[in-house]
C-alpha cells in the first residue's frame, strides 16, 4: 500500500500544472542539500579535534552532551518557522476501501526522510565514529549515543507537528510555552539553574549504559502515536467542511481619514494584513529581525575590515517589512484584482497607499533601531541614510517591479518555505535593493571616506523623494500597460 501511495504522489507531482516550477525548486533545494550536507559533514569530522584543541582538559563528548538540550531547543524553534507539515490529498481516498490508519502512517513516516532529519546525521555519525576511535568509548556505547540523538531529533520533529496543529492558529495558547522556554534560558544564562548540566549528565549516563536509549525511543514513539491519533481522529471530510464560528469584531480605522484620498486603500491594506496569515507574518518577522544587527555590530572584524556589511544591515533592518510586503505588490490583492480594475478606482492613489504604508513601516523600524547607537554614532548615521534610501529609492523600485507580478497568492497559507506568488520579478528585484546601495557605498568609501559614502546614500534617498511625483507617474504608466497581463496571471490557480 505504501508503494501505491508513493506512486500516487509521484504522478500528482508530474501531472501538476506547475510541474516546471516545482522541478526548478527541487533542483535548487538539491543544491542546498548538497551544500549543507558538506558543511555538516565537515563539522562532524572537525568537531572532536576542534573541541580537543579549544578545551584540552575536557572530554569533547561531555561538552557536546551538555549542549544537546540547547541544540534540540534551537532546532525545534527552527523547525516551527521553516519546516512544512507532510500533506496528502485524502479526499479521493475516502470513497474507496483504504484503511485510515495506513494513510496516516504513510504521512507520518514520510517525515523520516525529511531534510531536517537527515542532515544532522552527517554530523552525528562521523562524530560518534571519531569518539569511538579517539576517545575511551566503545563502538556499542557510541552507537547507542548516536541512536539516542537521532530519536531526540525525531521527537522534536513530531513535537513540531503537534505544535503547528494545535497552536499555529492560536499563538496566545502557545505563549506560556514560549515564556517557559525563555525562563529556562534566563536561568541557564545567569547560572541560577543550569539545565544543560543536568541533561548533560543524563546523556553521559546513557553513553555509559546504552540500554537507556529506550528512553528517547519511547519519547519518539509517544509523540508519533499522539500525531497518529490526532490525524486519524480528524480523518473525515466533514472536518474540513465544518466552518468555524467566530464572534464578529470591527476595528476603528477612522484615524486613516487624515491621509485624504488614499485612506480607503490604506484601510484595505491594514485589514488585509491583520486578517490574513501570510501578510500578518510579515509584521512579526519585521520586529523579530530588528535584532539582526546584533550579529554584525558587536564584531570588530566588520568595523575594521568589512564596514560595507553595515550597509546591508541598515537596509535590511529598516526595510525588512518593505521588502517582504513590497515584493508581492499587487499580488496581495490577486483574488479580487480583476474586480478592482473593472471599477472606477484611481490607480495612482491605489499605488500611493502602498507607498505610504511602506514608508510608514520604514520610519517605525528606523525609530526602533535607534538603540544601535550604542555601537557608535556612525551606525546611527548609516541607518538614517539607509532608511532615507529605502524610502526614496527602494520603495519606487519595489512598486515598479510589482507591475511585472503575475503570480497569485493565497493569503491564508503559511509563508515559511512557501514559494507561491514568487516569480522572476521577486528574484531580480532583490539585487538592486541590497547590492546597489552596498556597491555605491563601497566605491565612495574606497575613493573618499565612510562619512562621504553614507552622505551619498542619504543624498540619493533625498533625490528620490524630490522626484517622487515623476517616479509615481512612470510606475502608474507601467501598471496600466501591464494591466491585462496581470489580471490574466492572477486568474491562474495552479501557479
Amino acid at each position: 500500500m505504501f508503494t501505491h501511495f508513493i506512486s500516487l504522489q509521484w504522478k500528482s507531482f508530474f501531472r501538476s500544472a506547475s510541474v516546471g516550477k516545482s522541478i526548478g525548486l527541487r533542483i535548487l533545494m538539491g543544491f542546498l542539500v548538497i551544500y549543507f550536507g558538506l558543511v555538516f559533514l565537515g563539522l562532524g569530522f572537525g568537531l572532536f579535534p576542534m573541541l580537543k584543541k579549544a578545551f584540552p582538559d575536557q572530554d569533547p563528548l561531555k561538552i557536546v552532551n551538555s549542549f544537546v538540550i540547547v541544540w534540540i531547543g534551537v532546532e525545534l524553534l527552527f523547525r516551527f518557522f521553516m519546516q512544512t507539515l507532510p500533506v496528502m490529498d485524502i479526499k479521493p481516498l475516502m470513497p474507496i476501501p483504504v484503511k485510515k490508519g495506513k494513510v496516516v502512517h504513510y504521512v507520518l513516516l514520510r517525515a523520516f526522510v525529511s531534510f531536517f532529519n537527515i542532515l544532522p546525521l552527517f554530523t552525528i555519525i562521523p562524530f560518534a565514529i571519531i569518539c569511538a576511535v579517539e576517545g575511551d568509548y566503545g563502538a556499542v556505547n557510541m552507537a547507542g549515543w548516536a541512536c539516542a540523538i537521532f530519536f531526540l531529533l525525531l521527537t522534536s520533529n513530531y513535537t513540531n507537528f503537534i505544535i503547528k496543529k494545535k497552536f499555529a492558529e492560536n499563538l496566545k495558547a502557545f505563549l506560556p510555552f514560549v515564556v517557559f522556554g525563555a525562563a529556562l534560558f534566563a536561568l541557564e544564562y545567569f547560572e541560577i539553574f543550569k539545565i544543560s548540566k543536568w541533561t548533560g549528565g543524563l546523556m553521559d549516563a546513557l553513553v555509559a549504559n546504552p540500554v537507556w536509549v529506550v528512553v528517547p525511543l519511547a519519547m519518539m514513539v509517544g509523540m508519533y502515536l499522539w500525531n497518529y491519533n490526532f490525524l486519524k481522529k480528524n480523518f473525515y471530510l466533514d472536518v474540513s467542511l465544518k466552518t468555524k464560528t467566530k464572534e464578529a469584531s470591527t476595528t476603528d480605522l477612522s484615524w486613516t481619514r487624515r491621509f485624504g484620498d488614499i485612506a480607503p486603500f490604506l484601510q484595505q491594506d491594514i485589514k488585509l494584513i491583520w486578517r490574513n496569515k501570510r501578510p500578518r507574518t510579515t509584521i512579526w518577522l519585521a520586529f523579530i529581525l530588528l535584532a539582526y544587527g546584533l550579529i554584525f555590530y558587536p564584531q570588530e572584524v566588520y568595523h575594521e575590515k568589512m564596514p560595507v556589511m553595515f550597509v546591508f544591515v541598515g537596509i535590511f533592518v529598516t526595510g525588512i517589512f518593505m521588502i517582504n510586503f513590497g515584493q508581492f505588490i499587487p499580488a496581495w490583492d490577486s483574488s479580487y484584482y480583476s474586480m478592482m480594475m473593472s471599477q472606477n478606482i484611481p490607480l495612482r492613489k491605489y499605488l500611493a497607499s502602498k507607498l505610504g504604508l511602506m514608508t510608514f513601516s520604514v520610519i517605525v523600524l528606523y525609530i526602533l533601531s535607534t538603540p544601535y547607537v550604542y555601537f557608535g554614532w556612525n551606525i546611527l548615521w548609516l541607518n538614517t541614510a539607509c532608511a532615507v534610501y529605502n524610502i526614496g529609492v527602494n520603495i519606487p523600485v519595489l512598486l515598479y517591479a510589482g507591475s511585472y507580478n503575475r503570480k497569485r497568492i493565497d493569503l491564508e497559507k503559511s509563508p515559511f518555505m512557501n514559494y507561491q506568488g514568487t516569480g522572476a520579478a521577486q528574484w531580480l528585484v532583490s539585487l538592486p535593493l541590497m547590492l546597489l546601495p552596498m556597491g555605491i557605498w563601497f566605491l565612495i568609501y574606497k575613493l573618499f571616506s565612510a562619512e562621504i559614502a553614507t552622505g551619498v546614500l542619504l543624498g540619493l534617498g533625498i533625490l528620490g523623494l524630490l522626484v517622487k511625483d515623476y517616479l509615481m507617474n512612470l510606475i502608474t504608466a507601467s501598471y496600466r500597460k501591464n494591466k491585462y497581463a496581470m489580471i490574466n496571471g492572477f486568474k491562474q490557480q495552479g501557479e
